[in-house]
């Protein structure tokens, strides 16, 4: 019995549109949370508590922090004015970058940065709080930040024409000059 495989051409296309929506998803999923934390649109954050309404993308997250042993560096920055902007304009160039097909290694960078930190902000090792109540961390090591942050390596290790604007970015003469930009 012979296995028939699809033409290598197939295979490859099929990749990289599989890879493009993939970019595309995580793209969105990080500029919903920015448009809900900015505006309250009612998920994740009250309209009473956007950022636009006078409310802190990181104050309800980081002042609840209980586990793990950066528990009170987390709460100390808890709504700092700093805390949000670099929060918020993260999840804004990082979303911005992948719905676009540009910029995907300093994207994936920051990216994994930020899950690595927000990982650390909840860490998933702990089976309890500090106050004895369960974590209810379902793997103490690979959770759903480790999840995107490989997401984002992968989308960047192997970036794509497909459905981005990376064909013109990587023409423009500081790309060409500053391949990290790519």
């Amino acid at each position: 019995m012979s296995v028939v495989q699809a033409p290598a051409h197939t295979r490859t296309d099929t990749g990289a549109v599989a890879l493009a929506v993939l970019r595309l998803a995580t793209g969105v999923l990080f500029l919903w949370a920015f448009v809900d934390k900015a505006f309250g649109l009612g998920y994740a954050t009250k309209p009473e508590n956007a950022w636009f309404a006078g409310g802190s993308p990181t104050r309800g997250f980081l002042s609840r922090v209980d586990v793990g042993p950066f528990d009170t560096v987390f709460r100390g920055i808890a709504g700092a004015w700093w805390a949000d902007v670099l929060f918020m304009a993260g999840l804004l160039a990082i979303g911005v970058a992948l719905v676009l097909g540009i910029g995907l290694r300093v994207a994936a960078a920051a990216g994994t940065v930020m899950m690595l930190l927000m990982w650390a902000a909840e860490w998933p090792p702990a089976q309890h709080t500090a106050s004895g109540e369960a974590t209810m961390s379902t793997n103490p090591v690979v959770d759903y930040h480790v999840v995107y942050a490989l997401v984002l390596v992968a989308v960047a290790a192997a970036p794509s024409a497909t459905w981005s604007l990376s064909p013109w970015w990587t023409k423009l003469p500081l790309v060409r000059a500053n391949p990290w930009l790519r």
